[in-house]
């Protein structure tokens, strides 16, 4: 067996070339294989390639909104207050020789009277003046009848068919009589007396800008930006009978009558400037929170104007009762409070130590308190059942006017009849409706002015949160109610120049609705608005440390593949050399 193995051993021993020429640190005499190293790829590039769509389900959908159409839309406002086209004319009668009162005059006055600023809502510089003398259409109208028949005949004369432009006019006319000056309940007034031409020319100034432009308002009205109108564009008239002890006696009261015949004109009044809606309620068990005492000069129950905070009980009068009047609607309570027996009759006393003669008083943007007492309350009956009363029509007429006035008063206008101005008394006419035309066109270019500020307000505050926040949800609604909003709010600035008052107000509180709703929108309120550095730190422990691996692993892969080639090359180089 020794001869047969040692040739064997001898051949397959011996080298094709001498052993120490190849070095296995340096050199491979195999080619290195692909499998591994295309392995390591695979996986790295499932990597990449699944990073877009990482990226893209966490993307957050934002809809195109027109930042630079905001911006443009406050800074007009800003830049320029909205000002309303007014048209003044003044008409003389019964002066003996032509008066010498211009159209210039009559506008160089009313400039004077004209703040040097214009306050938005007010007439705008070109404004037009007109002076005509000695009407014939005017003359044959009859100043000593009846002020509701002079206002009605002036109506006829001087308001025009429908469509045209308005026009504020002043008839004064020079007879011998003590002057009064009368402001009828459309867009006239009347001066007649003994008047001499420059009072004339002052005082129908005055009529021209305090009155029909600012409305006739004074100090400690309220002001424009408290408007009680909500964000929506609505309003509820909430309406409460309180009986503070039913004890005594419960009263009621018809309110759908007085809903028809008083305060639907009301509402179809004030409906370019606000949707209007009423609601009524009796409440029991309602006492006042302020204390009361007994006064032997008014022989009355009384109460001061320092305890009007404390005088709703909010603890026990519960006055909400409107399930649409939720959300940015505003509500105006209306109380009507009946006292109890042990502090009847119940009066309330002003500061000069008078009691008010509609014994109410108003808070503004919240409502109004009327305490109304009963004629005689009557002995407390011994049965167990409260007596019922139900509050006459001609009562209840005069609580409404009393709210009437009140609602005039919260929307910044005279509860009473009486303007006094620096040159005399004006009587102001009331209407049935409980607002005049020439009070209606002052709150709807009020309300303008107020509701485009407002849009441009909210809008602007929009844009910006939008612009800070890159992972906003932006739907497509808000940027429709966006657009609408801007849309509807430049056709409120176009009615405006226009002059029509009624159109631009209701432009105006939708421009203002739909920027709030694109401003409340639900999604806003959504809790996906971390920033990319929130959403970095929340998925990097997840896949950082794998992606490292993975990266490191290609990376040292791709290098021993290198080095391996480079071994079978350096014993391919080696192998052709020897060759």
């Amino acid at each position: 067996m020794a001869e047969v193995s040692e040739p064997a051993i001898a051949e397959t021993s011996r080298p094709e070339e001498p052993v120490s020429e190849f070095d296995p640190k340096s050199m491979r005499k195999t080619k290195p294989g692909l499998k591994r190293l295309i392995l390591t790829l695979s996986v790295l590039l499932s990597f990449l390639l699944g990073f877009p769509f990482l990226w893209k389900s966490v993307e957050i959908y934002r809809a195109p909104l027109p930042f630079r159409e905001i911006d443009h839309f406050s800074a007009q406002l800003d830049s320029a207050p909205l000002l309303f086209p007014c048209h003044f004319q003044a008409i003389l009668i019964g002066f003996n020789s032509k008066p010498s009162i211009s159209s210039d005059d009559l506008q160089f006055a009313i400039s004077d009277l004209t703040s040097q600023t214009p306050q938005c809502g007010a007439c705008s510089a070109s404004y037009t003046v007109s002076v005509s003398v000695d009407s014939d259409a005017i003359c044959a109208v009859d100043f000593d009848s009846d002020d509701e028949a002079v206002d009605e005949l002036l109506e006829s004369t001087l308001g025009g068919p429908a469509g045209e432009r308005k026009v504020y006019s002043v008839v004064v006319v020079n007879r011998d009589e003590d002057v009064r000056a009368v402001v009828g309940k459309y867009r006239h007034a009347w001066i007649s007396g003994r008047v001499s031409e420059a009072a004339a020319l002052s005082r129908a100034a005055e009529i021209f800008v305090k009155v029909f432009v600012n409305g006739g308002k004074e100090e400690g009205l309220i002001h424009g930006e408290f408007m009680p109108v909500g964000a929506d564009g609505r309003i509820v008239l909430s309406f409460n009978l309180l009986n503070a002890n039913p004890n005594d006696g419960v009263y009621d009261w018809e309110f759908q009558k007085i809903e028809e015949t008083v305060l639907a004109p009301v509402i179809e009044a004030l409906r370019p400037v606000a949707n209007i809606s009423v609601e009524s309620q009796v409440l029991y068990h309602t006492p006042k929170f302020s204390f009361s005492y007994w006064d032997h000069k008014w022989s009355s129950y009384i109460f001061n104007t320092k305890d009007l905070p404390f005088f709703v009980n909010s603890n026990e009068w519960h006055l909400d009762t409107s399930v649409a009047a939720g959300g940015r609607s505003k509500i105006l309570h209306f109380v009507v409070y009946v006292p109890s027996a042990d502090e009847w009759p119940l009066l309330l006393q002003l500061p000069n130590g008078e009691v008010s003669k509609t014994n109410g008083f108003i808070s503004p943007m919240w409502g109004g308190v009327i305490v109304w007492n009963p004629e005689d309350p009557g002995d407390t009956p011994d049965s167990k059942q409260p007596v019922r009363h139900k509050i006459s029509y001609q009562d209840l007429q005069k609580v409404f006017e009393v709210s009437m006035g009140q609602l005039r008063q919260l929307f910044g206008l005279k509860s009473d009849n009486l303007f006094v101005g620096s040159s005399g008394t004006s009587r102001l006419l009331a209407s049935d409706r409980g607002f005049t035309l020439w009070e209606l066109d002052v709150l709807s270019r009020q309300h303008t002015c107020f509701n485009l500020h407002s849009c441009a307000t909210t809008l602007g505050s929009l844009s910006r949160l939008v612009q800070s926040l890159p992972r906003m949800i932006i739907m497509d609604e808000i940027g429709k109610q966006v657009h609408y909003s801007l849309e509807v709010a430049k056709l409120a600035q176009v009615n405006a120049s226009l002059g029509v008052y009624d159109a631009s107000a209701v432009a105006s509180r939708q421009a203002r609705s739909l920027a709030e709703d694109a401003f409340y929108h639900p999604s806003i309120m959504s809790v996906s608005y971390y920033s990319f550095e929130h959403c970095f730190a929340v998925y990097s422990p997840f896949f950082l440390p794998v992606s490292m691996h993975v990266l490191l692993a290609a990376l040292r892969e791709w290098r021993r593949h290198k080095q391996e080639n480079k071994k079978y090359l350096a014993w391919k180089t080696k192998i052709n050399k020897a060759s």
